[in-house]
């Protein structure tokens, strides 16, 4: 049997940006991405603390160590610029690796720079 766990989290980032002519997907800040350990181009889930929407879409990399958090395309309709945004991604485990898998989450400051 196959679960489906949570894999990375970015907790409280701040929405940078929004670029409704963009083709789509969601920019982060490509150090964020990687401490979370989402890989550009891979599914994430979106959930808006400011509004409760839930959306998902694709994340790819902006300049790393910039802050950015930036939404496009449709998407960018789903947020606001200064909205608190979870962004979530998850994997699908055997029965037999849940007891060892532990999830990423990194939590980030009002300037989406990672804490601790």
């Amino acid at each position: 049997m196959k679960n489906t766990i949570l894999k990375g989290k970015l907790h409280r980032v701040v929405v940078t940006g929004n670029d409704l002519n963009y083709e789509g997907s969601i920019s982060i800040d490509r150090a964020l991405l990687n401490l979370a350990k989402i890989r550009e181009y891979e599914k994430v889930e979106i959930y808006n603390i400011n509004t409760g929407e839930r959306f998902e879409t694709y994340a790819i990399a902006d300049e790393p160590d910039s802050g950015v958090v930036a939404l496009n395309g449709a998407a960018a309709r789903k947020a606001m610029k200064g909205d608190l945004l979870i962004v979530c991604s998850y994997v699908l485990l055997d029965s037999h690796e849940l007891d060892n898998h532990r999830p990423t989450v990194i939590k980030v400051d009002e300037s989406n720079r990672p804490l601790g």
